[in-house]
């Protein structure tokens, strides 16, 4: 694998000019204080109960996300192009979900191929003909990025992933810049660092604005599965910050195809839901019998417009590995644009030609299935044992439409704190993007890091950790 880019140093050893000011701090900083700020870190952390369910691990108990002291800084001029590039996106997936829900305009055009959409488990029959305000069905999108070098483009970002079902982490990029604010405020002092704090305003106003037509004052909800989810924490804390009610299923209940929240004056009408409850398990009469997390008859109140979904019914079919490939085409078709953002080289194992070359070249590459995520489901072709990769080469022949590949980048790092001292680990960046009357974000996102040393896999289901990012105002 190539040199990864080093978001701190140049290849000539110097400092990046946007981690001056930081280098400068870490230098002079004694080495005891360091440890002293990493331990009260983790104890607030835990005192907080920030933590996340680790799945596979044989007690399945719930953990703190190791939370890494050395901020991932990008400068202003590369923060504006990634906005761009985001909102670019985030529009051309907004429009493909209307469009394949209605006209299905990009599919008679021959410009996505009908069968990846339609025979697609992703795809909601349901949900053909409804209309949903504003035509938003992503209102939330955490569109995974990764910066890389790939033949000749160096440290250039892509994007990995569009999370348009249920994305998570946002509590803690939140939780992060609390922290960092907290044990080093004199970093903060010394340099001008975009603020990420009003992230939930952000969100709160941005669920108003999708509110059903009429509603002039609109109640507002956090749909969870309850506490036992991995990510319940990031459900009671969104609710909180935003004001509004955290409810299960059994605190719902419609009637005459409006929904209402059980209240102790009694019942009062619910206009926008939140839900952080996956399309299946949201209505019993109408998507999986066996479900009790949802609310029977929701899907009814929002077929009639009497109640917004964020997001909506059916968004996993634009965040489907498959469709992934077919982002540009999007961009193009619906905006007449070219892509600002590029998407990783990718393979599509349907396709004889493309099959043919990975299954030659499966120690080199990664693959992903095409309805996975969390970092399950995947071969990391270099890190993987003959008999691994054998494995997944039967996996594939079996069913090839299930599998995409990808090459294996050599994502940047950043330095990170792990127990041998300060050494380089790969990220990503999760930038959460808002999609209402308006599109917009906090500059940044979360940044994921694999702590294990060499291993590409930031997902905190799978032991990754964060880090607090800093978006630089001015010219950096």
């Amino acid at each position: 694998m190539k040199t990864a880019y080093n978001e701190m140093y140049a290849t000539d050893g110097s400092v990046r000019e946007n981690y001056r000011n930081y280098a400068d701090w870490l230098s002079a900083t004694p080495e005891e204080v360091i440890v002293r700020k990493r331990e009260a870190a983790d104890i607030a952390f835990h005192r907080a109960g920030i933590t996340f369910a680790v799945y596979g691990e044989t007690n399945s108990q719930e953990r703190l996300i190791p939370f890494d002291i050395v901020p991932r800084i990008i400068p202003a001029r590369e923060w504006t192009r990634l906005e761009q590039g985001l909102r670019q996106r985030v529009r051309a997936l907004n429009a493909f979900l209307h469009d394949i829900y209605h006209g299905q305009e990009i599919l008679k055009a021959g410009r996505i191929p009908a069968r990846q959409v339609l025979g697609n488990s992703q795809f909601r029959q349901e949900m053909v003909g409804v209309d949903v305000p504003e035509n938003i069905y992503a209102h939330i999108a955490g569109v995974d990025l990764v910066r890389a070098d790939h033949g000749s483009q160096l440290g250039e970002y892509y994007v990995l992933e569009d999370n348009l079902r249920t994305p998570s982490g946002v509590s803690y990029m939140l939780e992060n810049r609390k922290m960092m604010m907290r044990l080093f405020p004199d970093l903060f002092s010394g340099q001008k660092i975009a603020p990420v704090e009003h992230y939930p305003d952000l969100l709160l106003n941005n669920l108003r604005s999708v509110a059903p037509e009429g509603v002039t004052n609109p109640n507002v909800v956090v749909l969870t599965p309850g506490q036992y989810n991995s990510a319940y924490f990031e459900h009671a804390f969104l609710a909180q910050q935003m004001g509004v009610e955290l409810v299960d299923g059994n605190d719902l209940f419609v009637k005459n195809e409006t929904v209402y929240m059980r209240t102790t004056e009694g019942p009062l009408r619910v206009d926008v839901i939140y839900r952080r409850i996956d399309d299946d398990f949201l209505d019993p009469l109408t998507f999986n019998k066996t479900s009790m997390l949802g609310v029977p008859g929701l899907f009814s109140a929002y077929r009639a417009g009497n109640v917004t979904l964020a997001n909506a019914v059916g968004t996993g079919i634009a965040d489907d590995k498959a469709i992934y490939i077919h982002v540009p085409e999007m961009i193009r078709f619906y905006c007449s644009e070219e892509p600002i953002l590029a998407n990783v080289p990718t393979w599509e194992l349907s396709k004889p030609d493309d099959q043919a070359y990975v299954l030659a070249h499966l120690p080199e590459l990664v693959v992903k299935e095409v309805h996975g995520s969390g970092g399950y489901g995947m071969l990391v072709g270099p890190t993987s044992t003959k008999n691994e990769i054998n494995l997944f080469r039967d996996k594939i022949l079996a069913n090839p439409d299930h599998y995409i590949a990808q090459p294996t980048l050599a994502l940047s790092t950043c330095p990170t704190f792990v127990e041998s001292g300060v050494a380089p680990r790969h990220i990503d960046l999760r930038p959460y993007v808002l999609s209402g009357k308006d599109i917009t974000m906090v500059p940044g996102g979360l940044t994921r890091v694999a702590l294990k040393e060499g291993s590409l896999v930031v997902n905190s289901s799978q032991g990754g950790g964060t880090k607090d990012t800093w978006v630089l105002e001015g010219d950096n």
